[in-house]
């Protein structure tokens, strides 16, 4: 199955995917030493998020968040892809800088067709998420 979706940063990856409602915040929700989501109160707490695809709404606080994304890449911890309900400007800095392919805006909500999982694969060179098992 084939999904369209916005291009937010150029690249294809794929991974296992991985799901939460909340939003993300990588500065002091995951350690950019082992990937590992670190804030007690989040629905991914003590799971890794290394060669995963990173399935979330969207980013949330502050802008070094984005560098704490290309951390996780330098540390050899971070997601494969990323797929946002809407990106705002961290994430997208953040796997624009990193080369971590990230696409948006679903034709469909991706938590209405995407579960724990799934082999998925991120096109964000030409814009579409595809469910490969």
């Amino acid at each position: 199955m084939r999904i369209k979706c916005r291009s937010i940063s150029r690249g294809v990856a794929e991974g296992e995917a991985i799901l939460t409602h909340d939003a993300i915040s990588f500065l002091g929700n995951v350690d950019p030493q082992t990937g590992i989501v670190v804030e007690p109160q989040h629905e991914l707490y003590g799971k890794c998020i290394k060669d995963k695809v990173l399935v979330f709404p969207h980013g949330k606080g502050s802008t070094v968040g984005s560098y704490v994304l290309y951390q996780l890449i330098k540390n050899g911890v971070a997601p494969a892809a990323m797929i946002n309900v809407e990106s705002e400007p961290i994430v997208a800095v953040g796997a624009i800088i990193s080369g971590i392919p990230l696409v948006d805006k679903m034709e469909s909500d991706p938590f209405d067709i995407l579960k724990d999982g799934d082999r998925v694969m991120v096109d964000g060179t030409e814009g579409f998420v595809e469910i490969t098992d």
